[in-house]
């Protein structure tokens, strides 16, 4: 048997005189959610580190984000020349654990496709809820962000990537009289506030993050013919620039496998293991309605065989609703230098069932780097007791690897090459922009007509042709006024104008802008 896992569970830490119950996260309650808290340089990555070593050991597959780029050393085994190998073996003789280093079926995944594999969706697929908070979009822009989803559905017209969602907004703008009819008041000065924060979207990564091929989440839940499970990693050094889309992102993907997999009940291992990690990022400013839709999904996807584990500073960055649901737990330590410091300590340490032998508040004060406060589920999902802990050391290398590292793991994962390549099918764009070409031929062939039949009717006037069979007959036809020519030619010179310039992104543009007056009447 690895390791790293006990007869029922994994094994996290503990042994020694000071620390004398082992501590072990049992499989059949992995499922009960979790919180990684502690204050930068504590030790919440190691920690990290050696539970998704677990997990995947016991053939479950894993999904976290690396912020700092110190995760991608689970796809390298230990070293001992590293600098920490000395003090490893001694935490390992101390706490009774068996260290032999080694490494971990790995994917490493990157929304802009740099240090991973491309992770896409759709902006269907992300939906108007998730999209407004990406966007931070008020109340009134929310709503119409759902009156363009809903005409899209209604009109067969796919909202794939950003310039779909960009069209589709432009129609609705050029027909908010109709549209207001059935659906309220449209107005412009929303619209495009929607844009603008579109654009913003846009500069942050919207382009590479909306497209196709969309990730199938059933690639990151593979499990090895060794029986271990695929730990994913999401390369998000980069992405935290954008703190809001890094939070929206793992929040759809979340979603996603809930809306996803099947109902499981109490498995005796979960199916899937995700880890949040800077989950303060998740709460921070979110309208209740987000808030309550991630309680919903915490309360509900363990159902589907999935734990989810929240990592953060400090507990309090937790909603009390979703805290609450945390049930295995290991605290680092917790600085308390102003008065709002000791007070989330207080209230970290009344989260714990008490140990008599120690006091929880002053120990979540003490211990020190690799060492925690822990409580995990025990025998009928009962809080275990809070017990001070060491935690284990990691069998993968600790630390980053190279670039070359790296893309040898991805060569050798077995997804190279499925979503490298961006596919750019038939949608919402496509379709108003075949609208749009048709329209600018038929207002050619109408120019055509209009210049045909005024040639004609000149020609009578001067008395250079006699046709009974002509449209004018013989009697004399009333002269046009060239104020008059000109205006029946306006659509038709707008269409071939229009045409010319379809192929450029200015075109593309006026495309977007005049699809509403075009097509009212279709």
């Amino acid at each position: 048997m690895p390791t790293e896992l006990t007869e029922n569970g994994l094994f996290a830490g503990g042994g020694g005189e000071a620390y004398a119950v082992p501590q072990e996260l049992l499989l059949k309650y992995g499922n009960r959610h979790g919180l990684i808290a502690g204050a930068t340089g504590t030790g919440k990555t190691v920690t990290l580190q050696i539970l998704a070593e677990g997990f995947s050991a016991a053939g479950v597959p894993v999904f976290m984000a690396d912020v700092k780029g110190d995760l991608a050393g689970l796809a390298r085994a230990g070293s001992e020349s590293h600098k920490l190998h000395d003090a490893f073996l001694k935490r390992a003789a101390t706490i009774g654990f068996d260290l032999s280093y080694r490494a971990f079926p790995t994917v490493f995944w990157d929304i802009f496709g740099e240090q991973g594999h491309p992770v896409r969706t759709t902006i269907s697929e992300m939906g108007p809820l998730l999209l407004s908070r990406l966007m931070d979009l008020s109340d009134a822009q929310e709503g119409v962000l759902n009156i363009a989803f809903r005409i899209a559905d209604e009109e067969g017209l796919a909202l794939l990537d950003l310039k779909d969602l960009q069209a589709m907004l432009v129609w609705i703008g050029q027909n908010a009289a109709e549209i207001g009819l059935r659906y309220g008041n449209v107005a412009p000065a929303t619209i495009g506030a929607i844009q603008r924060q579109l654009l913003v979207l846009e500069n942050q990564g919207g382009l590479k993050l909306f497209g196709e091929p969309a990730l199938d989440l059933f690639d990151m839940m593979r499990v090895g013919p060794d029986g271990r499970g695929q730990i994913n990693i999401l390369a998000a050094d980069k992405l935290m620039g954008s703190p809001r889309l890094y939070a929206t992102f793992l929040l759809w993907l979340l979603s996603e496998l809930f809306e996803t997999l099947p109902e499981v009940g109490d498995p005796e291992r979960p199916k899937f293991v995700f880890f949040f990690d800077e989950a303060h990022l998740l709460f921070d400013d979110a309208p209740k309605a987000l808030v309550d839709k991630v309680e919903q999904v915490a309360r509900l996807i363990r159902s589907k065989g999935v734990g989810v584990y929240f990592v953060t500073q400090n507990p309090a960055d937790i909603p009390d609703d979703v805290l609450g649901q945390l049930g295995n737990r290991v605290q680092h330590a917790l600085r308390a230098f102003t008065a709002k410091d000791q007070q989330d300590l207080r209230r970290a340490a009344e989260n714990y069932r008490p140990n008599p032998r120690f006091d929880t508040e002053t120990a979540i004060k003490e211990v020190g780097t690799g060492e925690a406060v822990t409580s995990f589920l025990e025998a009928k999902g009962a809080p275990g007791m809070v017990e001070r802990t060491l935690i284990r050391p990691p069998e993968s290398r600790l630390g980053v690897i190279s670039p070359e590292e790296r893309a040898q793991v991805m060569a050798e994962g077995g997804l190279a090459g499925k979503y490298e390549r961006e596919i750019d099918r038939e949608s919402a764009f496509e379709l108003l922009k075949a609208r749009a070409d048709a329209a600018a031929k038929e207002a050619a062939e109408a120019e055509e007509k209009v210049a045909r039949e005024m040639e004609a009717a000149r020609e009578y006037k001067q008395g250079r042709r006699y046709d009974d069979a002509s449209p004018w007959g013989r009697t004399e036809t009333p002269r046009r006024t060239s104020s008059s020519s000109r205006s029946d030619s306006i659509a038709a010179t707008f269409g071939k104008s229009l045409a010319r310039q379809i192929g450029s992104s200015a075109g593309r543009a006026l495309i977007r802008g005049v699809l509403g007056g075009l097509f009212k009447s279709r």
